[in-house]
């Protein structure tokens, strides 16, 4: 194999992430949102049942298959515009993704449009889809995979957990999370100029996102947590190396010691002759310097995994991947993904939010810098999102103030969108409403419950659109 150092290996990751974000940028915003289907007799999900209103909806929208799963389904259906509908990680998770558009409120009509259309089809079998983070019949359903190469690899990596017993970290019990774990992810156009500026701003305000948009909930198992989705990332096998997942730990403050970043994140997977091979986590850097790599792949044929060695290649670099809540791109855009998925008629305050902060980067730097509420206390944001998601406050803060500040974030949001004239801020009324009774949809169900009311009712509710 050629040999690689690390000056070259650099570069390439340079090439990757950082040269995009040097073209000229349109700053346009991306929406995917996963949604759970819920079987409202109580079952498990009819795969049969998505199958069938996978195929109306294509009918529908004139949508053309473009992933079929080994059984000859489809996973993945795209339209002319660059719509999708597709099944992230299983077929009980459905995906509405949005093509880059530059007016939210013209996206958020196609969201409704397709949505209403699901829900009508949905119904007709007595299923439905409803805006939580985690699926409520999680226990109910079969949660498998959907059988095709990447997501069986996905599967079979998360299930892993138990080999690596001199990894010092907790694994939790839910290696499965991929299949009822649902979020709502934003893809910002950034510019180099702004690129490490947007990355630290809006690390610095992930406490805050949780206390906003929190909204995945185990009740009667993680009673204290109205976000488990963090945990499921960072206690799994995409959490061995930390820089994989979540936020960044270390700052940064320049471009050269985001590359520095990069170069320790870690590369599990590749693909030979049509098939992902997985192997143990190993940092990008490491990996072009092996002569060989050991893995796993899955052998149709005899239904089994089975052991190979493979040797690493240049082009591996398609397949290094992260998933930190600020994630950068190929494509020179920022991918966040911090946000649950969101009761559905409020689903585009998570685009809102990020796209009207975007065009405020410099008084959200100020307000940060100025900040004593959160911040100098001697706790990183790493430390308040913890607790925060675990509906936990350090007792140093005063949540008048704290909320005064959330307030005053989510007001430069709305300025922001004010600015573009399109009359995007009515997107953030939600949010108000949440600062106003200091909850988030999470806490507000596990309150509901609480108060004796059912799943089945919270189910419908916040699947209204």
């Amino acid at each position: 194999m050629a040999y690689y150092d690390d000056s070259n290996i650099r570069e390439m990751l340079y090439k990757k992430y950082i040269e995009p974000t040097k073209k000229t940028r349109r700053h346009r915003i991306g929406i995917e949102i996963e949604i759970p289907i819920v079987n409202m007799s109580g079952d498990a999900v009819d795969f049969e049942v998505v199958h069938k209103v996978t195929g109306k909806f294509m009918q529908r929208f004139d949508m053309k298959a473009e992933g079929i799963d080994d059984n000859g389904d489809v996973y993945l259906a795209v339209n002319d515009t660059g719509d999708s509908l597709s099944y992230d990680c299983s077929y009980n998770n459905l995906e509405l993704s949005l093509a880059c558009g530059d007016d939210l409120l013209e996206i958020a009509d196609r969201f409704k449009t397709y949505y209403k259309a699901l829900q009508e089809f949905f119904a007709d079998y007595d299923h439905a889809l409803t805006g939580m983070g985690v699926n409520p019949n999680k226990d109910v359903n079969n949660n498998i995979p959907v059988p095709s190469e990447r997501y069986r690899m996905l599967f079979h990596h998360l299930h892993s957990y138990p080999k690596y017993k001199e990894v010092p970290m907790y694994f939790h019990h839910y290696p499965a999370f991929g299949t009822f774990a649902s979020a709502s992810q934003v893809q910002l156009d950034v510019d180099y100029k702004d690129l490490i500026r947007t990355i630290k701003a809006f690390s610095m305000i992930e406490p805050i996102k949780a206390l906003l948009f929190s909204n995945s909930v185990i009740p009667d198992e993680r009673e204290d947590m109205i976000c488990v989705r963090d945990m499921f990332w960072e206690n799994s096998t995409h959490g061995i190396n930390p820089h994989n997942i979540g936020m960044y730990e270390c700052g940064f403050d320049n471009v050269d010691e985001l590359l520095s970043y990069l170069l320790s994140t870690s590369i599990y997977c590749v693909m030979r002759d049509g098939k992902y091979v997985n192997f143990e986590p190993v940092s990008f850097v490491e990996y072009l310097k092996l002569d060989r790599v050991d893995g796993e792949y899955y052998d149709r044929v005899d239904s089994r995994y089975k052991k190979i060695s493979i040797t690493p290649e240049a082009g591996d670099i398609d397949f290094l991947r992260t998933f930190k809540f600020e994630d950068l791109t190929y494509r020179g855009t920022i991918e966040f993904r911090s946000c649950c998925t969101q009761p559905i008629a409020d689903s585009m305050t998570v685009g809102a939010f990020h796209l009207g902060l975007q065009s405020r980067l410099a008084q959200l730097e100020e307000l940060l810098e100025s900040d004593t509420v959160l911040y100098r206390h001697g706790y990183t944001a790493v430390e308040l999102r913890h607790m925060f998601v675990r509906r936990k406050f350090p007792g140093y803060v005063d949540q008048d103030q704290l909320y005064d500040l959330i307030t005053k974030v989510t007001d430069l949001a709305a300025d922001g969108l004010r600015e573009r004239g399109r009359g995007e801020e009515q997107l953030l009324k939600p949010l108000y409403d949440r600062i106003a009774g200091r909850t988030c949809p999470g806490l507000t169900m596990m309150e509901r419950l609480a108060a004796g009311e059912s799943m089945e009712k919270l189910i419908r509710d916040y699947g209204e659109i």
